[in-house]
């Protein structure tokens, strides 16, 4: 095997492991923003965390993750949340650096 064929296959590595973490991290990212929801809707314990794994399977149903967060927009509208989009998306940003710090220091 050629050094250049050595390289391609060390990048094609590296491209399924970062796209392994980034996909366990946006699951995760979910769930913790699927706990704050609830926190937010009223909801604690099971009925909390049912609420979380249902936004871990709302965002395997389209690319992105504009169906979670439309998913917690209308939650919220329907229960009379106040918060703003821009709330929400930041909570998801803060969810995800989490998320991966969680993950790569292994817990």
């Amino acid at each position: 095997m050629s050094s250049f064929e050595k390289r391609g296959e060390g990048f094609e590595k590296k491209f399924a492991l970062d796209s392994e973490l980034q996909f366990k991290a946006e699951a995760r990212r979910n769930r913790l923003l699927g706990l704050w929801a609830a926190d937010k809707l009223g909801k604690t314990g099971a009925e909390a965390e049912a609420y979380a794994k249902t936004l871990v399977a709302v965002d395997l149903q389209e690319a992105g993750d504009q169906d979670v967060f439309k998913q917690v927009r209308a939650d919220f509208d329907k229960a009379g949340v106040t918060a703003s989009d821009h709330q929400i998306r930041r909570s998801m940003d803060e969810f995800l650096a989490e998320a991966i710090q969680q993950i790569k220091q292994g817990n």
